[in-house]
């Protein structure tokens, strides 16, 4: 879960800012303890106390989200994804409704790209993942084949009545990268519209998700990252009511052999790192699918990203090119 995505937020870090209409102030909360990135929260709230017990009950849950979606460790009490690859391949294992819809979504997430998407996945990206942390090597191709040999998302089975997940494939592993930080963001949002704050803006490692409008009627404003390491200015600036803004790029998560770099983002098609764009953005409602969009179309010739990106109504996506300039 530690897909990274560079949206930077137009916002001030004191803790209250101003006194603005309707007796609402605003504030702001940073996180370093959630899907191993820095997230944060800002909201219109009557005073300190009562920003601070909200964004309480919005970490609670954050964590939660955290914990279960986690493929690397264990965690006390819950049965979260790392316990399901390493059960799921024996017999069903009893999931949690977060799990069990999450990866709902997954299998939607794959329709939706044309399998560009693939949380089955597992096997081929943790040869990269493991290749990319040692840093010095590629991964030979005869190896990346055998692993996705276990890719087929037909072989995830979810028994939405009894919330269990089982794999047909013993050797297949789930990797949520692509769509995790998203759908929590997106869950987030939707907790905290019904039961915190009426405006606010979530932050979950460049997984921004808005709503409500600032006191006053102002939008929220976010500016996004440009790739090029000479630029002084942010790619652009945007402001968004009710929408969700993600990256993917290839200007954080790599590593470089011989000169060329590879990035975080895995074609299922090439099994080889994505090499098309150095950034692409999607703006639209929800979090989850922005998410899920912004690693299909990074992935995809432009022409058939347009063609995903048009089945989502109301979505928008910026691509930039390798030569840093905006499509």
């Amino acid at each position: 879960m530690k897909k990274v995505f560079s949206v930077i937020i137009c916002i001030s870090l004191t803790l209250t800012l101003c006194s603005c209409g309707r007796g609402l102030k605003r504030f702001e909360k940073t996180y370093s303890d959630v899907f191993d990135t820095i997230s944060s929260v800002v909201a219109y709230d009557t005073d300190g106390d009562s920003f601070e017990k909200h964004c309480d009950e919005l970490h609670k849950l954050l964590l939660k989200y955290n914990n279960l979606f986690d493929i690397y460790n264990s965690h006390d009490g819950i049965t979260c994804l790392k316990d399901i690859n390493e059960k799921a391949g024996k017999s069903p294992v009893k999931a949690s409704p977060e799990i069990i819809d999450m990866l709902t979504f997954g299998k939607k997430a794959y329709k939706i790209t044309g399998g560009t998407v693939n949380i089955c996945m597992g096997s081929v990206l943790k040869i990269w993942h493991d290749y990319r942390e040692e840093g010095t090597r590629v991964p030979e191709m005869s190896i990346l084949k055998k692993a996705a040999e276990h890719c087929d998302i037909s072989d995830l089975v979810i028994d939405e009545k009894n919330s269990t997940v089982y794999f047909a494939d013993s050797e297949m592993s789930l990797d949520v990268g692509a769509i995790a930080k998203g759908y929590a963001a997106q869950k987030a949002k939707e907790f905290a519209q019904e039961n915190l704050w009426s405006s606010a803006l979530i932050n979950l490692g460049g997984n921004i998700a808005t709503f409500g409008i600032k006191p006053g009627g102002a939008q929220w404003t976010v500016q996004i990252e440009n790739p090029d390491p000479r630029a002084t200015q942010a790619l652009t600036t945007m402001g968004v009511v009710d929408k969700s803004v993600v990256t993917s790029g290839d200007y954080q998560r790599f590593y470089e052999v011989d000169g060329k770099r590879y990035c975080h983002i895995i074609d299922p098609k090439t099994l080889m790192p994505a090499d098309n764009f150095s950034s692409v953005s999607i703006i639209c409602e929800d979090s989850a699918i922005a998410d899920a969009l912004s690693t299909a179309l990074f992935v995809l010739p432009k022409d058939e990203g347009e063609g995903i990106l048009n089945s989502i109504e109301g979505a928008k996506a910026i691509w930039v090119d390798k030569d840093y300039k905006i499509l």
